[in-house]
């Protein structure tokens, strides 16, 4: 996976922001019409919020597969685009959308790079997301204290604390329950806002919960150790070698909403080819909308379709719109 140094010039047919599910379909749509792509994304690791939340969740309205996990469905999606060789910019956060000094756009970067391409595909979900935290977690942020779990087995035979009460702690909670040594959930109210069939599973399996709680501080010399959570009016100790701060994500859009884009109810609105207000500029994915637009990772892939094969219209005046077979371009695809 391609990477560049922060505040180098990065230069590409299509600048794609964002690498989630609709982000990475479009990179590859437009290597399959021979457009080289540069993917940014805030996140240090493909996959957009499907990676961050719920990646051992299965996902069931994807067309082709009976049930996948998010994280295999991004694994196939960097493995498809992967012939073509996009230039990822992970771990980056874009900046100013520009007209460039000779055709196109130029995209800077919050660390001072720069991003130069003829078309813009902005692909990114529903915006900036920052997690919401405690105050006595802070200090123990990348020492244990995580707001998602990328991969199970990095918490194998370790006492996990998961803080929240939605769909989310609860689906951290059974997912770790068979990989970690313990788990327990910590939710402030008496009620859980997740699914009630996932919260009957969690106390079906033996995983502590302790309601009307709260963690009141961190221990540890280099990384967590323990966490010490009030429940009522008595104080426990609980051995805590991770903590998962599952309580949800404030979300903008961040430096997008001055691009000068036309919006509608925060999101960016897009004609049938998937074209916003400003010429060689897209939108595709739960950031933009279209009247009658179903909010489906499958409708996402199918924006992310039309609008790289406009682009490349748009790119190379006098090509077809439709796209040769794929079936005729196995070696390519292969490779």
């Amino acid at each position: 996976m391609e990477t560049t140094v922060a505040g180098a010039e990065t230069s590409a047919d299509v600048a794609v922001v964002g690498a989630g599910p609709a982000g990475l379909y479009t990179a590859y749509c437009a290597g399959f019409r021979g457009l080289s792509s540069v993917i940014v994304d805030a996140l240090p690791e493909p996959g957009g919020q499907l990676a961050a939340l719920y990646p051992e969740k299965k996902i069931y309205d994807v067309a082709g597969h009976v049930a996948v996990r998010g994280r295999e469905l991004i694994d196939d999606l960097v493995a498809q685009v992967a012939p073509f060789q996009p230039h990822y910019l992970l771990g980056r956060t874009v900046d100013s959308l520009t007209p460039d000094e000779g055709a196109g756009w130029a995209i800077r970067l919050q660390d001072g790079g720069r991003v130069h391409a003829g078309a813009v595909v902005i692909a990114a979900g529903l915006g900036r997301s920052v997690p919401r935290t405690l105050p006595c977690l802070r200090p123990y942020q990348g020492r244990g204290v995580a707001h998602h779990v990328p991969r199970l087995e990095e918490h194998r035979d370790r006492d996990v604390v998961i803080v929240g009460g939605g769909d989310s702690a609860v689906d951290w909670a059974l997912a770790l329950a068979p990989v970690a040594r313990s788990v327990t959930v910590v939710h402030r109210r008496s009620a859980f806002r997740a699914h009630e069939h996932s919260v009957k599973q969690m106390y079906a399996t033996g995983i502590r919960v302790l309601t009307d709680a709260q963690v009141t501080a961190c221990n540890g010399v280099a990384r967590l150790e323990e966490v010490r959570v009030l429940v009522g009016e008595e104080e426990l100790t609980l051995p805590a070698q991770a903590l998962v701060a599952a309580l949800g994500f404030i979300t903008s859009l961040g430096p997008i909403a001055d691009w000068g884009l036309e919006m509608g109810n925060r999101q960016i609105v897009v004609d049938r080819a998937m074209r916003t207000n400003l010429p060689g500029v897209y939108a595709v994915g739960d950031i933009c909308c279209y009247e009658g637009r179903v909010p489906l990772i499958s409708v996402g892939f199918g924006e992310a379709a039309t609008a790289a094969n406009h682009a490349a219209v748009e790119l190379r005046p006098g090509s077809r719109l439709v796209p040769e077979h794929s079936t005729d371009n196995d070696d390519a695809l292969l490779s």
